[in-house]
């Protein structure tokens, strides 16, 4: 390489560039061209300082994950290498962040001697989403640019920072109000013209504001309770205590031998099997690059219930004007109240000012006039009562009223969507938009595709999803679709098991230990039992093949449906959600064993565990083999964003993978003898692949 034409000087300064796209990424070749670059250019007689600028992208998105675990990684400069490697250099060095510097971009913007970040600019340290830690000396520079309190939550929150934040916490040393290429330059020249020392981050001190002893006590306690001892985040609180009693170089080395650790974890493959998972969710196969979206302007969501006021929050958070139509002034009322109160909580904990709120709030339009509200508009979201017929009438008027170009959504979670587009005279604009509650806090955003939904409506919604911060994920027509049919099969288990002995608690603390984030009829009580009472209603007619244990009828006939009523499987005292153990809900389950005879027996936690997992894994076989998913790693998007699947597990498909299909399909089998051994029937799909010794894909 021609080191000469690979940057620029002009007046003294180096201005080395980034040359990795999309987000300049630190590849092994990004990491041998930069070192490079800023050698030859801090050795050159006519350069008096160097500026590292991400030019028209972003600074720097962080490593190449990619190239964990892969020689490339371990390629020289390592990461490392070529961060401390600034150290070494006797030029003074100028981090100018633009977009964002994240992860090892800004490991390596903290070894600059000084920064100046874009006022739009974020900085942040997301390795802990990762199941790691910043490894290459990011616990170490962090506590000495920012006081450790912030420096400590901002790594184990992984949360980025704005550079506003960043410029009053002493991370960042100048802000660019114009400009940020030309602040830079003037910058750098400042630093000349002043004779500024190199202010080498390693060599300054870690930056205490708080007795050490009582913030560590504090953060540890803290991940035990709400993390489940989570390792990559107990890493970095020892990181940060070993900032505050070891040399800077003790304490890099101390910090990437954790590193490397939290790196070969199962976890963390996991972690980062989810990353690439979601991006790749966004993909549909077989759709032409050609297909453009249609712009959508305004919105308008049918049904002012709990679920529709949290859609209409989504659209009044992206700034797109919606309007919230319901039948009656009462349930527009309702509705508002919940959108002020969503709003209302966001002002108390510091996310949002009282005039942002009140601008967000005006983007919600409330109306008991359907035609008036569709009239003009671009996307209809209908949240009405989780009823076909009710559904269809909806429908019926909507293709009446909306204009032509306007795309008609339904947020039904299991309704048949190609019988909702037939009664009207344009399915090709009929998709489904299955959002979950509360739909304002919920990532995952079911986007489904309808035997005669155009390409263009599909992508259109896959891009507002973005919009709306959702994690988007096409599914094709079924009964439940993908997230929801295959609870069916974990609920169809649990309830068995209740059968044959097992208690709630004990199905319910099984699951939690395991990692999900509530156990099976926790969940029912938080969402309502009456919703899974009318869908066995409906399957007992419509699914005969499919049996059920009647112990949630008797407990829904007790007139027991959930947290609303006050007691469900668990008990609840007013105004609480904590969930109590009730004697009278356990006697129905007795009672309701005398009654079909089934003699009880005592039920390991791995049974549990296998029964309810294996179940999922089967119908999500199932759902690949029909072509309702893309992809198995979609199958695991869903449920890690949807369902509380524990994330360090990756999701059910990728889970079935780490026991080996083969163990899955052998236990699969051994059910088939065992009580209501005739639900379990491996999916074709699962066979052949655990013949071949194949994994899910």
């Amino acid at each position: 390489m021609d080191m000469e034409s690979a940057y620029s000087v002009a007046e003294g300064i180096a201005v080395v560039t980034f040359q990795n796209p999309p987000v300049n990424s630190l590849s092994a070749l990004q990491r041998r061209s930069l070192q490079d670059q800023l050698r030859h250019a801090a050795a050159r007689d006519d350069v008096s300082a160097i500026i590292l600028t991400g030019g028209a992208r972003p600074f720097c998105g962080g490593a190449e994950i990619r190239e964990f675990n892969t020689a490339a990684q371990l390629s020289s400069p390592t990461m490392p290498e070529l961060i401390e490697g600034c150290d070494t250099l006797s030029k003074p060095l100028i981090a100018a962040i633009g977009g964002f510097a994240f992860g090892a971009g800004l490991e390596l913007a903290m070894a600059m001697h000084y920064r100046i970040a874009g006022a739009d600019a974020k900085l942040g340290l997301p390795e802990v989403t990762f199941g790691f830690l910043p490894g290459a000396g990011g616990t170490q520079r962090l506590p000495r640019l920012v006081p450790m309190e912030h420096a400590a939550r901002m790594m184990l929150s992984g949360s980025p920072v704005d550079a506003a934040t960043a410029h009053r916490q002493g991370l960042v040393d100048r802000l660019s109000d114009g400009d940020l290429f030309d602040d830079a330059l003037s910058f750098a020249r400042q630093l000349v013209a002043e004779g500024a020392p190199l202010r080498r981050t390693s060599q300054l001190r870690v930056r205490m504001d708080t007795a050490p002893a009582d913030l560590f006590d504090q953060l540890r306690d803290d991940i035990n309770k709400r993390y489940l001892s989570h390792k990559g985040k107990l890493h970095i609180v020892d990181c940060c205590v070993a900032a505050t009693k070891l040399s800077f170089e003790e304490g890099r080395q101390f910090e990437r031998a954790r590193f490397l650790e939290l790196l070969e974890t199962p976890e963390s493959k996991a972690l980062r099997y989810n990353f690439f998972a979601e991006r790749n969710a966004a993909k549909i196969a077989d759709v032409s690059a050609d297909v453009r979206p249609r712009n959508i302007r305004t919105a308008a969501i049918v049904g002012a219930g709990t679920m529709g006021a949290g859609i209409a929050v989504c659209f009044a958070n992206a700034g797109i004007r919606v309007a919230l139509i319901d039948a009656s002034t009462e349930g527009l009322e309702r509705g508002m109240s919940i959108i002020r109160g969503v709003f209302d909580a966001d002002v108390v904990k510091g996310r949002i000012s009282a005039d942002e709120r009140d601008r967000r709030l005006a983007f919600v339009a409330p109306t008991v006039s359907l035609p008036s509200a569709v009239s003009d508009v671009d996307l209809v979201v209908e949240a009405a009562f989780e009823q076909l017929d009710i559904k269809q009438q909806i429908f019926r008027e909507l293709d009446r009223l909306a204009p032509p170009h306007a795309i008609l959504a339904t947020n039904t979670s299991m309704l048949d969507i190609d019988a909702i587009a037939a009664v009207t005279s344009r399915p090709q604009d009929v998709v489904g938009m299955h959002f979950f509650s509360p739909a304002h806090v919920m990532r995952l955003l079911e986007v489904v595709r309808c035997r005669m939904t155009s390409d263009e409506v599909l992508i259109t919604v896959m891009q507002i999803a973005r919009k709306l911060r959702k994690t988007a994920v096409m599914s094709r027509v079924c009964d439940g679709f993908i997230g929801n049919r295959m609870l069916q099969r974990y609920l169809q288990q649990a309830l068995f098991l209740l059968d044959e002995g097992c208690t709630v608690e004990q199905i319910d603390s099984a699951m939690e230990r395991f990692g999900m984030a509530m156990g099976p009829f926790a969940v029912g009580d938080l969402s309502g039992l009456d919703i899974g009472w009318s869908i066995r209603k409906r399957r007992y007619v419509e699914r005969p093949d499919m049996m059920y244990s009647r112990v949630a009828d008797r407990i829904c006939e007790a007139r027991r449906l959930g947290q609303k009523s006050g007691k469900g499987w668990y008990r609840y005292e007013q105004n609480s959600r904590k969930r109590i153990s009730d004697p009278e809900a356990a006697a129905i389950v007795s009672a309701y064993r005398q009654e079909i005879g089934v003699p009880s027996r005592a039920v390991g936690e791995h049974e549990i565990v296998d029964r309810l997992m294996l179940a999922l894994i089967n119908e999500g076989a199932l759902i690949l083999q029909e072509g309702v998913a893309q992809r198995a790693s979609d199958i695991d998007v869903v449920y890690a964003t949807g369902y509380g699947f524990p994330v360090t597990r990756g999701g059910p498909m990728y889970y079935a993978n780490t026991l080996g299909l083969d163990t899955v399909l052998t236990r699969i089998r051994q059910f088939q003898s065992g009580y209501q051994g005739g639900q379990w029937q491996p999916a074709e799909l699962l066979v052949k692949l655990a013949q071949r010794g194949a994994r899910f894909e």
